[in-house]
């Protein structure tokens, strides 16, 4: 599951960042499917599941203003099973290996389910409780005590008060005592706050709900307790199959980053066709003739496929003719594939070697793909 192309939603200002939130960037097809939205929704929701459904996997009805453009692409049943989860009481944890959009889809979720998916956690291993549930400002603390004008309310804080989505990302990086934190909050949908009272909690209103999501690289890390996981419905993230559909989103995806960064290159498909092939034969480890091979350790996402063709293309823009070459492939999934294994640079030529060069031999594209293998 991968992110298609942004909308054009905004003002001026908006768009002279570098990325803007989907309540941002989409904010014209929220508006339409709001107004458009006669089905049921849950309390506290902004639109309806069928209208959430819509903004993620793309609407084309008369009764809508404009069309909605698709923005993920891959299962659409783990979408609406996303959604179904957050109706009730559980919370979602998206579960996959980096790069295959679990933070877009949350992102997404929230945007049309609270309007914002700014409420969010990072995961690391320097997380604290208060990070999650609140800290002080201390020269109030120490100037009047223990107060609610003293305390600094975390994104949990504020979405519990208000009644909004909290996205929680790479909950498996934080260790597991601080992980439990999240175990009271989930089961009575309550914060005690002790400082201020004995009865003082903060209660949540109706459209709180949890996303968290976690690497399945970083299992092992620090294991969820059997506690915290009742409190979740885990869905797989799986990466793109389907080497088409892979290559489209390459493509789109690519093209806008050239856009937004106003670098004019000609992108030939066959050229996007052999990155993505390479993709699909080192994540896989075998190749569409039936050839296995040693995958690399490294995450061959998507979102790293995409990483690529950006790069190769710049590098075609500003050192080449303009024209992405098979060439300035080679050199850039160096980057991509060689991250701290010097094992997986033996992966990469073996893969040459054997499947490239013997493509090399019916098709010139590929041979050319084969020759830029030097720089490796």
């Amino acid at each position: 599951m991968e992110l298609s192309p942004a909308g054009d939603g905004g003002t001026p200002a908006d768009r002279a960042v570098v990325r803007r939130p989907p309540e941002v960037e989409f904010a014209d097809e929220l508006a339409a499917l709001a107004a458009a939205d006669e089905h049921a929704r849950p309390p506290g929701w902004r639109l309806s599941p069928r209208a959430v459904r819509s903004f993620i996997v793309g609407a084309d009805d008369d009764a809508l203003e404009r069309p909605i453009a698709r923005k993920l692409y891959g299962d659409d049943a783990l979408v609406e099973r996303a959604i179904v989860t957050l109706t009730g009481t559980r919370a979602l944890l998206l579960v996959g290996e980096p790069g295959t959009a679990k933070s877009m889809l949350s992102e997404l979720l929230a945007a049309a389910i609270s309007g914002t998916s700014a409420h969010t956690i990072q995961g690391t291993a320097g997380t604290t409780e208060d990070h999650i549930k609140y800290s002080w400002n201390y020269a109030l603390l120490l100037a009047q005590g223990p107060s609610r004008e003293a305390l600094v309310p975390s994104p949990l804080y504020r979405g519990l008060e208000q009644g909004l989505i909290v996205r929680f990302e790479e909950v498996t990086r934080c260790p597991p005592e601080i992980q439990d934190t999240l175990v009271s909050v989930l089961s009575d949908k309550v914060l005690h706050v002790p400082e201020l009272g004995d009865d003082a909690v903060v209660p949540a209103r109706r459209g709180f709900n949890l996303i968290a999501t976690a690497n399945t690289r970083d299992r092992g890390v620090h294991e969820m307790s059997a506690a915290l996981k009742r409190r979740f419905n885990f869905e797989t993230v799986p990466p793109i199959a389907d080497p088409q559909l892979e290559l489209q989103l390459v493509k789109e995806q690519a093209g806008r980053l050239l856009a937004e960064a106003e670098a004019e290159v000609e992108v030939p498909d066959d050229v996007l066709e052999l990155l993505v092939t390479t993709f699909q034969d080192l994540r896989t480890g075998r190749t569409a003739e039936g050839t296995v091979i040693d995958s690399p350790s490294t995450v061959l996402s998507t979102a790293e496929a995409v990483s690529v063709a950006f790069a190769a293309s710049l590098d075609a823009r500003y050192f080449g003719s303009g024209r992405l070459e098979p060439r300035h492939l080679v050199s850039q999934l160096l980057g991509t594939v060689i991250k701290d294994r010097e094992e997986d640079l033996r992966k990469l030529r073996q893969y040459f070697d054997v499947v490239v060069k013997t493509r090399g031999s019916r098709s010139r594209l590929w041979r050319s793909y084969y020759r830029a293998r030097k720089v490796l």
